[in-house]
């Protein structure tokens, strides 16, 4: 039995050095050490040994049992390391291999502006409320007391998607939207993408964008309109710009301004980019909210009164950054964009 326990243990011994497989070695743990392993057959057979072999042949087994043991362990933390630097030389990573930096975006020029708009009237107390771009002929047209007959509800004026449906032409729908949900006191801003047919050419897209304030309160009055929007001017745009209000007419104010600011490179002083007159173009619209548009959102009109306006982020952004041609803003050229 001496014999046959080192023939055991010399033969696992040699299959545990031997193997390159780390599951392998679980194998040969069964194989000579399990339940039905050939060392514990062996055992099996020590009733047959005399009283003066038995602890012996006892002391030999357990040295070979402790053998095999340690070898599959030790075997086993060598192949785990192997495993663990072939894991490493493939998947590394040459971190001195000089590539080409991945270039950081900003923000566009547009967004870049409405956000500051969006900040000057959170600073006056403006709250900023969105609403959908596909909007309800009532809410662009109808409560906003536009005629049946006005010439922007004309398929030559409005991408209609169908008779009820359509892309919205202006952001005064959130205005209806927040009216008839929220009671008064209202004071909010909104702004986004609006959709009007119209030709290109270096002022004009069938896109732009625009944002649009409402307030509503009890007493509320033009001058406090004129304060507002001459404070937002001056604090965007600089202390030395002047306002200038010419009557005009839009179906959901009454009375309703279109506001001139001076010239934003003379400054008033006249040049012939202003023609002499001091004057730049047209800056927003403005107007005190129509009582029908107040009743049309549940509103008492003789409770309360507002006033609303609206101006093109585009046209501001290109005044702001001097850009001649609409079109820079939507052509995606990057030589353009990196400007800002």
């Amino acid at each position: 039995m001496r014999d046959a326990l080192l023939k055991i243990q010399e033969e696992a011994l040699l299959k545990i050095q031997e193997t390159e497989i780390l599951e392998g070695l679980e194998g040969f743990r069964i194989q000579y050490l399990g339940k039905k392993g050939e060392l514990t057959k062996l055992l099996k057979e020590m009733g047959k040994l005399s009283a003066e072999e038995r602890p012996f042949i006892g002391k030999l087994a357990n040295e070979v049992k402790e053998g095999i043991e340690e070898a599959i362990s030790n075997r086993k933390k060598i192949l785990k390391n192997f495993q663990y630097q072939r894991l490493i030389e493939e998947e590394k990573l040459d971190v001195t291999v000089n590539k080409p930096m991945a270039k950081q975006g900003h923000s566009h020029p547009l967004y870049q502006v409405m956000e500051e708009l969006e900040n000057l009237f959170i600073s006056m107390g403006f709250s900023i409320v969105e609403g959908p771009e596909i909007e309800t002929v009532e809410n662009n047209f109808d409560k906003l007391n536009a005629p049946k007959n006005h010439p922007t509800r004309d398929l030559s004026d409005t991408f209609y998607i169908d008779k009820n449906l359509l892309l919205r032409t202006h952001t005064s729908p959130v205005q209806i939207r927040t009216m008839m949900q929220q009671k008064p006191p209202i004071r909010i801003i909104s702004a986004g993408r609006t959709f009007r047919f119209d030709d290109v050419d270096d002022t004009h897209s069938p896109m732009f964008h625009q944002m649009e304030g409402l307030v509503v309160d009890e007493n509320v009055t033009m001058a406090n309109l004129m304060h507002t929007l001459d404070s937002f001017i001056k604090e965007f745009f600089g202390k030395e710009m002047k306002t200038r209000y010419r009557p005009h007419y839009f179906p959901f104010t009454e009375p309703s301004c279109e506001v001139d600011v001076s010239c934003f490179k003379c400054k008033g002083a006249g040049c012939p980019d202003c023609h002499d007159t001091g004057w730049s173009m047209e800056l927003l619209g403005c107007g005190m909210v129509h009582p029908n548009v107040l009743e049309n959102c549940g509103i008492d009109s003789k409770k309360y009164s507002g006033f609303a306006f609206g101006m093109g982020v585009d046209r501001i952004a290109m005044v702001k950054y001097g850009i001649p041609n609409i079109r820079f803003l939507f052509d995606n050229d990057a030589r353009f964009l990196k400007q800002f």
